[in-house]
């Protein structure tokens, strides 16, 4: 079992007398264990789970913040250890991949990944949470000692070592590390690198980093990372990873001709479902790759197979479409939701509006519902409206500038999405639109939401607010 962007990862799980079996060993794969176990004892259902990595039930959405010094040691980001699942008879093998799913005969096939060994185990109920894994460009020099991808506690780990970094180290000073991609954890890793004392250059493909956001608030996110030493090169397309006569890396090149000088490259391209052994097995999977599930988390078509995290898709309610969208905290409801269906009681998980938060620095960003492109390709017409406003009444001493932009339905007026850039106090106020992008709220009634006020909070008037009044104005302007 396995889930999402600060949650689960690997493969292989599988469980018993009832058994009940699944693949991964993060956030959804050991949530759905423990809620199972939780309503079954052993004498009625045997958990075995598989796990190829070294670390279960840990946070994967920590690693930048541990890579960058702020989280003292890797073992702070692990909830539980396999020690404490197998106290609970949990029978959790690690190191362990399945490699192949046979449906037909109710078993999976394992390898251990030490010795080499197979072996097949047979389950009365499956639960795939195998994950995601990250985009690796086929580039010259990609598997170049010094190059990383960071999803898994193991890649972290890896990536510590490269930085020739202990627990506790402090600074390395002088040295040079290149990000490609500057998506979430494409500007995480970069302060994480400028925290370490590197000097770092984000490269990315798109006009502004930050492409969860309309390029208008990316651009926010670039000015901010610039002032903050952080190199940033927009429309920067890599072809290659030069190295060194020892295969170690040296440089980044672009098809511009551009070569940057490198001692660690970092992936932040962005992940995608780590689904082979449900595609080999012909279980169903969606545009993305993801594997498709019911409200229950059941795999469609297969009554006794369950998948969750950041190997699946999910429904987008405002879209209206199925996504793939990894995130830890998608991860561990699917995990509750997937450990009920298979401990014999029931929940459902209805879908997400996509909401999430970062920071790079001193900034905080923040999205959910839709950006502009999403609405388009969604078929829907919309207005937009952009304010800059402050965290707190502008004369109390903490206030810094954040700026919201908002989208809304025309001719409904029903709220699509917002975008938040903006000093500390702004990423959470996403909230408020979360809740009323879950409840089809209009803009009209977003402005009248009874919000918290004092001086050290917010402005009188919440800048979600004001948002949702020129939106309104903007609408009206649009003879809706």
């Amino acid at each position: 079992m396995s889930g999402g962007r600060g949650g689960p990862r690997r493969r292989g799980r599988t469980w018993g007398p009832h058994r009940g079996g699944g693949a991964g060993g993060a956030a959804a794969g050991m949530s759905a264990a423990s809620q199972a176990r939780r309503l079954k004892g052993p004498a009625e259902l045997e958990i075995t789970a598989f796990e190829r990595g070294h670390f279960t039930s840990y946070s994967a959405c920590g690693i930048p913040y541990w890579i960058g010094g702020q989280v003292p040691g890797r073992d702070d980001l692990i909830a539980r250890t396999p020690e404490e699942h197998r106290a609970r008879d949990i029978d959790l093998r690690m190191r362990t991949e399945v490699v192949e799913l046979d449906l037909a005969g109710g078993r999976v096939r394992t390898r251990d990944l030490d010795s080499g060994s197979e072996s097949w185990t047979g389950y009365d109920k499956l639960v795939l949470a195998t994950g995601a894994r990250p985009v690796r460009p086929k580039l010259p020099g990609i598997a170049a000692h010094g190059v990383h991808g960071v999803q898994t506690l193991d890649d972290g780990q890896r990536l510590m070592a490269s930085l020739e970094l202990t627990e506790g180290a402090e600074r390395a000073e002088g040295r040079r590390a290149v990000v490609v991609g500057a998506g979430y954890i494409g500007v995480e890793m970069a302060e994480a690198l400028v925290a370490r004392g590197y000097e770092v250059t984000v490269l990315h493909r798109g006009p502004q980093p930050m492409a969860t956001l309309d390029p208008d608030m990316g651009a926010l996110v670039h000015t901010a990372m610039n002032r903050m030493g952080i190199r940033t090169v927009s429309g920067a397309e890599v072809t290659k990873i030069l190295t060194d006569d020892r295969g170690a890396v040296r440089a980044v090149a672009t098809a511009a001709g551009d070569e940057y000088p490198a001692d660690v490259v970092v992936l932040g391209i962005g992940v995608e479902p780590r689904t082979a052994l449900a595609r080999e097995a012909g279980l169903p999977l969606g545009e993305s790759g993801g594997i498709l599930t019911d409200l229950s988390m059941r795999v469609r078509g297969h009554e006794n197979i369950w998948s969750g995290g950041d190997c699946v898709e999910v429904l987008d309610l405002v879209a209206g479409c199925m996504r793939h969208i990894p995130l830890g905290t998608h991860a561990n409801k699917h995990g509750q939701v997937i450990g009920s269906g298979v401990g014999g009681g029931y929940a459902t998980f209805p879908g997400v509006v996509g909401t999430a938060v970062s920071k790079v620095c001193d900034l905080e960003i923040a999205r959910t519902g839709l950006r502009e492109k999403d609405a388009l390709a969604a078929g829907l017409r919309f207005v937009t409206a952009t304010i800059t406003s402050t965290t707190t009444a502008g004369y109390y001493p903490t206030a810094a500038q954040m700026t919201v932009k908002m989208l809304a339905e025309l001719r409904t007026g029903r709220l699509l999405g917002v975008q938040i850039v903006g000093g500390a106090g702004s990423a959470k106020r996403v909230d408020i639109a979360a809740v009323a992008l879950t409840a089809g709220m209009t803009v009209d009634q977003v402005v009248s939401l009874d919000l918290g006020y004092a001086p050290p909070f917010s402005p009188v008037w919440d800048p979600v607010l004001v948002a949702a009044r020129k939106t309104v104005s903007a609408l009206r302007a649009a003879g809706q």
